[in-house]
Formats: C-alpha cells, structure tokens, sequence
C-alpha cells in the first residue's frame, strides 16, 4: 500500500477544524496536523501577495487523495486552495500499519 502527504493552507482555525473532521470521520486520513501562523508568499494576479495561515498536513493512502481533494475544495474558502500530495518514501511498520488500518 502505497502513503503520501497532503499540505494544505487554510485562512482560519475554524476552516483547519471543519475540513480536518470531515476527512477524519469519513476515513480519508488517519491524522491532520495543524501548524498555525504560517507565514506565506505567493504570486496571486500578477502581484505578491502575502496572508498569515494555517497549513494542514494530512497523512493518508495514496488512493484517497481524488476524495480528499473534493472534501477540500467544498469546505475551503479559497478559489485555488493549495492541495498537494508528497509519496511517504519510508515509514515505521507500526506508523504505517495504523494509517491502514484507521484509513478505508
């Protein structure tokens, strides 16, 4: 079975908790990590543009991500949110086994 990590920033702590319970109770992620103040720069229209967010970092299946990109891009408030996916090269057997297990 193949794991990847999603990052995904969010404008608010009530956006980060809402998109975080959706994808837990419907089995999209085994855990969501929030780092809060983020600090980001981004070309946005042309210009730089510069916000304070949150980012999410979402531990699932690989398989899951078409489903987690939907969950996202209906609770986000942006119009393009960021939805990423990086392969987990290499994991703990225990840590690994678990995200199978509390994923679908």
């Amino acid at each position: 079975m193949e794991f990847i990590i999603i990052f995904c920033t969010v404008s608010s702590k009530d956006e980060a908790k809402d998109i975080s319970t959706a994808l837990l109770k419907e089995k999209l992620a085994a855990c969501v990590s929030t780092v809060d103040k983020v600090s980001s720069m981004f070309l946005w229209n042309g210009k730089i543009s510069k916000e304070n967010e949150l980012l999410l970092i979402i531990k699932t299946r690989k398989d899951n991500f078409d489903k987690i990109e939907a969950v996202i891009k209906a609770l986000h408030s942006y119009n393009i949110p960021e939805i990423i996916a990086l392969p987990v090269i290499k994991g703990s057997n225990d840590y690994t086994g678990w995200l199978e297990h509390e994923t679908e």
